[in-house]
């Protein structure tokens, strides 16, 4: 059997991704890339090759992406090197053929991808402002108490959201300290805080760009299901979640890998 590994390397996960000819994700790995990507790289090919499911099974071809992937190429001997970009759209057109948006947050970046008539169109990408990244969302997370696999579900709760400042990181925190003090229940300030980082992302990321359906929402954030629910109220529009939303661009780089191969290179 052939398998094809996707790997996106990135400055805080670093996500493994194992396809079979078909296209069949048969293993996946999210790992804390922890400021050690040679670690992280080595530590993921291991389980990747140690869970392979027969012994005959063999990788015909690697392909990498993220902010480390030039590295990941070096190091595991890639066939396919690719942007985030090109990565991510290619795997949620796989799972949504016909899909016009990508919203993509991660922990330290946002992006947004258009596509028209299944080719990239526009993206704009956001390395500067933290306050609509995982990372902003896990020290919320942290200073509230609340573990941030809970965070999703308490903003459901939520009957009023309350409005926070969202335009910064600092003032979002500020103004969240603020609403806590003037007693506001915690779900209405955690739902609010989900709204604002869509204000946040569609000012910063989104500005000037056509949003249409269908949007996709991947990246590791989209585990929040109070931020789904705060972009499908904001856009008006439904936004739809795939599966392994957290691994899309490890996917994108194995399905680019897999055509690579079947078009008659020979891996090395």
């Amino acid at each position: 059997m052939k398998y094809y590994l996707g790997v996106d390397i990135g400055s805080v996960s670093s996500n493994f991704v194992l396809l079979d000819q078909q296209g069949r994700l048969k293993n996946k790995l999210y790992l804390r890339t922890l400021g050690n990507p040679v670690k992280a790289l080595k530590e993921g090919y291991g389980l990747i090759k140690d869970g392979l499911p027969d012994n005959a099974a063999d990788i015909k071809g690697i392909g990498v992406t993220g902010s480390g992937r030039h590295l990941a190429a070096i190091l595991l001997g890639a066939d396919v090197i690719k942007n985030e970009i090109t990565a991510h759209a290619v795997a949620a057109s796989a799972l949504y053929p016909d899909v016009q948006t990508i919203i993509e947050i991660g922990g330290q970046d946002s992006k947004i991808i258009i596509l028209r008539n299944g080719i990239v169109h526009d993206f704009a990408m956001n390395t500067v402002c933290a306050a609509g990244t995982g990372s902003f969302l896990d020290q919320q997370a942290a200073r509230l108490n609340i573990p941030i696999e809970d965070f999703g579900r308490h903003a459901l709760k939520s009957a009023q959201p309350v409005r926070i400042a969202g335009r910064c990181g600092v003032f979002a925190e500020s103004d969240m300290i603020h609403k806590q003090q003037m007693g506001y229940p915690l779900e209405d300030i955690i739902m609010g805080l989900c709204e604002a980082l869509v204000r946040n992302y569609l000012n910063n990321v989104g500005k000037g760009k056509k949003i249409e359906a269908p949007v996709v929402f991947q990246g590791g954030v989209a585990a929040n299901a109070g931020l789904q629910k705060a972009f499908a109220k904001v856009l008006n529009l439904p936004v739809e979640v795939p599966e392994h939303y957290e691994v899309m661009g490890a996917i994108g780089a194995a399905i680019l890998a897999r055509e690579h191969m079947e078009s008659g290179y020979v891996s090395t």
